[in-house]
C-alpha cells in the first residue's frame, strides 16, 4: 500500500480526506455534484446566499451559468421528499467574493441531514461537528445557540423593524450597553428585560445554560424547552467540554430557524465550521421535511499551526491606537490590572510585554486597530466608532470607553441648502458612511474620496458638502463652514476577536468588567 506523507498533499487536502472518512464511517453517503448551475437558480434564491455577487459565464449554447457559490442549495434542489432521513456528505469548492471584492475559491467539506429531524438527529450532527474540529486540533470549541429562542424573546419584548435589527446587531457584537439602552427606551417590562439580558448574553457550559433557561418567563418556555431537550442529550456526550452555549452566534433568519453553531480552533482568527438547522430553506423548495447540516472551511483550518510573528500563547494581545487616545486608554488598562510600564517609555519600540501579567501591547495606526483584531493578531483592541461603522469588521464591540468623544457630521458652507434637482457632491474619507447615510435619504450623490484636508473641498468648489469627524468645530468655523447634520456620535470602543473570546473568555470578560467600572466611575 502506498503511504501518503505531508509532502504529497496539502494540509487542507489531508483534512478533507479525514473528514470524508469520519462522515462515511458515521453512515453518511458521498454526494458529488456539478461545479456550476444555471444563473437563474441563484438569482431567484439570492436571499439564501452569503453574497448576491455570483461568478458567471456563458456556455456554448448562450445560457448564462454560474460557478457554485453554495453547496446546500444544490443538494436541496436535487433532493426529494422521502420517508425517514437522508444523510449525505460532500467535499466541494465554492466561489464567493472576498471582503476585498475579488472572488475566491473556497474549499468546503461538510454534511447535510434532511427529512424527519428530531432531537437525536440534531444531537448527532452537532456531535459530528465537534468531532470534525478535533480532526484538525484538540484545542477547539463549538459555540451553539438557538434562533428560535432569540426570536421568541424579541417577539415577547415587542421589538420589530429597525429595533429588532438593532437588537440583533447588539447581540451579535456582544454590545450589552446598546441592548440595555434599546430595551429601556422601549419600556420593556422588567421580567422580560432581565430574561433578554440573561439569555442573550449567555456564554457558558451546557449546565449553566440550562439553569438560565429554567428561569425564563413562560412566554418563551416552549422555545427554551425544545433547545434544552437537545442540550440534555449533548450534556451526556464525552465531547461536552468542547461545547459552549453562546447566543452571540447568529445566522441569517431567512435561512436558519433553530439551532445554529460555529466552530473555532485556537489561534485561528475566524470560524472554521458553520452550521445549523435550515427548515426555512426546505420550505422555499416546497419540501415537506426539515434539515440540519454544516460545512468545514478546510482552507481556513489549514492556517492552524502556521508560524506567527508573535507567539501563539495564552497571553492577552492588545492593539492600542497610537497617540493621545492610546495613552489615555492604556491608563485605563493599567488601572484595570494589566500594567506594562514600558509602554510609556520614550523609545521607538512598538511591542511591549509584561511577563508577570501575561499581557502584550503594541502600538498601531488608529485606523488599523480593527484589522489587527479581526485577523487575530490582537485579541482585543481599542477603535473609534467611526472605523467600526465605515469598515464593518467582524469583531465583538464589548464596551464604550467614553474616550475620544466626537461626532460624524455633514458640514457645508454657511447658508447651503440641498438642491434635489441635481447630484450632490460629497467629499469624505468615510465613503461607506456617506453612501449609507444619503442612500437612506434617497438622494443622488457623487462621492469624492479624499484622504485629508477634507474641509477645503467645498471652499474650492470640489464638493457641495463634506462628511467628516468634528470634535470642537473650530476648524469648520475658521473656514466659514457649519455643521448641517449629525450622523452619529463617536467614541473609543473596546473590541475583541471572536475566536479569542472562545479561548480567552475569562480574561477578556474580567478586563471588560473592570473597564466598565472605570467608565462608570468617571461619569
Amino acid at each position: 500500500m502506498i503511504k501518503i506523507d505531508d509532502k504529497t498533499i496539502s494540509s487542507s487536502e489531508r483534512t478533507a480526506l479525514l473528514l470524508r472518512q469520519l462522515y462515511s464511517d458515521s453512515g453518511y453517503k458521498y454526494y458529488r455534484m456539478s461545479k456550476f448551475e444555471e444563473y437563474d437558480f441563484y438569482a431567484v434564491n439570492k436571499d439564501f446566499l452569503a453574497s448576491e455577487s455570483v461568478l458567471t459565464f456563458t456556455d456554448r449554447n448562450g445560457k448564462l451559468m454560474a460557478l457554485k457559490p453554495d453547496v446546500t442549495l444544490s443538494i436541496i434542489k436535487n433532493s426529494r421528499d422521502e420517508k425517514g432521513t437522508r444523510k449525505v456528505f460532500y467535499s466541494e469548492n465554492v466561489y464567493r467574493p472576498s471582503p476585498e471584492g475579488c472572488f475566491k475559491e473556497i474549499t468546503q467539506t461538510g454534511l447535510e441531514c434532511f427529512g424527519e429531524i428530531g432531537d437525536s438527529e440534531a444531537q448527532e450532527v452537532i456531535s459530528l461537528a465537534v468531532k470534525s474540529l478535533t480532526v484538525m486540533s484538540n484545542e477547539c470549541v463549538l459555540d451553539i445557540s438557538d434562533l428560535a429562542v432569540t426570536e421568541a424573546l424579541l417577539d415577547a419584548c415587542g421589538l420589530k423593524g429597525d429595533d429588532r435589527r438593532a437588537m440583533y446587531e447588539a447581540v451579535g457584537q456582544k454590545n450589552r450597553e446598546t441592548a440595555e439602552k434599546l430595551l429601556k427606551e422601549r419600556e420593556v417590562p422588567e421580567e422580560l428585560f432581565d430574561a433578554a439580558m440573561d439569555v442573550l448574553w449567555l456564554s457558558g457550559t451546557i449546565g449553566e445554560a440550562k439553569e438560565v433557561m429554567k428561569r425564563a418567563p413562560s412566554c418563551i418556555s416552549e422555545a427554551c424547552g425544545e433547545f434544552m431537550s437537545v442540550l440534555s442529550m449533548l450534556e451526556k456526550s464525552d465531547q461536552e467540554g468542547k461545547m459552549r452555549i453562546d447566543f452571540s452566534v447568529l445566522g441569517d433568519i431567512n435561512y436558519y430557524n433553530g439551532i445554529i453553531f460555529k466552530g473555532f480552533l485556537k489561534n485561528i482568527p475566524s470560524a472554521v465550521l458553520l452550521g445549523g438547522r435550515y427548515d426555512l430553506l426546505m420550505r422555499k423548495f416546497k419540501r415537506d421535511a426539515s434539515a440540519i447540516g454544516f460545512a468545514v472551511y478546510t482552507d481556513v483550518a489549514a492556517e492552524y499551526g502556521r508560524e506567527r510573528g508573535i507567539p501563539s500563547d495564552d497571553w492577552l494581545n492588545v492593539a492600542l491606537p497610537k497617540g493621545r487616545l492610546g495613552e489615555k486608554v492604556y491608563a485605563m488598562f493599567e488601572e484595570a490590572g494589566f500594567p506594562c510600564p514600558a509602554v510609556l517609555e520614550e523609545s521607538r519600540k512598538l511591542i511591549f510585554e509584561n511577563e508577570e501579567k501575561k499581557v502584550r501591547y503594541f502600538w498601531v495606526k488608529p485606523s488599523d486597530v480593527a484589522i489587527y483584531v479581526e485577523r487575530g493578531v490582537a485579541d482585543i483592541g481599542v477603535a473609534g466608532k467611526d472605523i467600526l461603522v465605515e469598515y464593518s469588521p467582524d469583531v465583538y464591540e464589548l464596551l464604550d470607553l467614553k474616550k475620544g468623544v466626537c461626532r460624524m457630521v455633514v458640514a457645508c458652507p454657511k447658508g447651503f441648502e440641498y438642491d434635489t434637482g441635481r447630484t450632490l457632491k460629497v467629499a469624505t474619507k468615510f465613503s461607506n458612511v456617506a453612501s449609507e447615510y444619503y442612500m437612506g435619504r434617497g438622494m443622488d450623490i457623487d462621492i469624492i474620496h479624499l484622504n485629508g484636508s477634507i474641509e477645503i473641498a467645498p471652499i474650492l468648489g470640489l464638493s457641495d458638502v463634506i462628511v467628516d469627524i468634528v470634535e470642537t468645530g473650530t476648524t469648520l468655523r475658521e473656514n466659514d463652514l457649519e455643521v448641517k447634520e449629525t450622523i452619529f456620535p463617536i467614541s473609543a470602543r473596546l473590541i475583541a476577536n471572536k475566536a479569542s473570546m472562545s479561548f480567552k473568555k475569562e480574561t477578556i470578560n474580567g478586563l471588560t468588567a473592570s473597564l466598565s467600572k472605570a467608565v462608570e466611575k468617571a461619569k
